[in-house]
């Protein structure tokens, strides 16, 4: 059964479809969820809420600006910010990059709720 908490979350994906349904399953879980659609919002939001958030889930490929560039001015702004990356794509390649450079967990999409709040608590227990 899925995993609940109260810390702030924010999603980071240009799918507002995806944005949508997983900040109501949250938000049912205790979380408080912010939702941007790219990665110049996400550092505003970032910057703007910079002792709220404690998790940011972040989508690999949007329009924008990189998910890679996001996490990199995301660790500028604070080198322990956990980020969970999200991608349609598996594990290798760019995921495991950004990885190693920095970011905390990795979910690959489309996932089960349950799974989600499994990783989540998992990175903002870590």
């Amino acid at each position: 059964k899925p995993f609940k908490g109260d810390e702030t979350i924010l999603i980071v994906d240009d799918e507002k479809i995806n944005t949508e349904a997983v900040k109501e399953l949250l938000s049912v879980l205790g979380y408080r969820v912010l939702a941007v659609k790219s990665g110049t919002e996400a550092i505003e939001e970032y910057k703007e809420h910079f002792n709220e958030i404690q998790l940011v889930i972040l989508d690999m490929i949007m329009p924008d600006m990189s998910g890679r560039e996001t996490l990199e001015k995301l660790l500028e702004l604070n080198k322990n910010v956990k980020v969970l990356l999200s991608s349609g794509y598996s594990m290798n390649g760019e995921a495991s990059t950004l990885l190693k450079l920095g970011c905390k967990g990795f979910i690959q999409k489309p996932f089960r709720i349950e799974e989600l709040t499994r990783k989540i608590r998992e990175v903002l227990d870590k």
